[in-house]
């Protein structure tokens, strides 16, 4: 099930910016490690949901617990091939999460350090940025 928005105002949206650093979710907030991203990007949904799996598969037989910090909440739309000019803006194809750096993609809460670093070993290839693995900071 590929993860989507329930409902929307505005079905087709613009490209838009992606610049700067990412000013919220860019602390680790649920579990112990975090990945977070080093360079802005779009996410799509397929590749949200194949990190995910493959996260859960290499926490299997571990209390861990995996927390998902982004949500695909913009649309991108496609013409079909062969289509003349003019017919307007296409259909939405997928959905995307923007991504900039410094935002915490993924949580692993629960479990060792080495295993929290191959659980993001994994995800991490499946993802279209650059990414590193974050430790929580203890509150003062």
């Amino acid at each position: 099930m590929s993860l989507m928005p329930k409902r929307v105002k505005w079905r087709k949206q613009h490209r838009g910016k992606s610049k700067g650093m990412a000013t919220s979710g860019h602390t680790v907030s649920f579990g112990s490690f975090g990945l977070q991203s080093l360079e802005p990007g779009w996410i799509t949904a397929g590749q949200i949901e194949a990190a995910r799996v493959a996260g859960t598969r290499a926490l299997t037989g571990t209390p861990g617990r995996l927390y998902l910090r982004i949500f695909p909440h913009k649309s991108v739309t496609a013409t079909a091939e062969e289509t003349r000019m003019g017919t307007g803006k296409g259909d939405v194809a997928y959905w995307t999460a923007v991504v900039k750096p410094g935002t915490v993609i993924f949580e692993v809460g629960g479990t060792p350090e080495d295993v929290a670093k191959t659980c993001f070993n994994r995800m991490s290839h499946k993802l279209p940025v650059k990414v590193k693995m974050l430790k929580r900071r203890e509150a003062l």
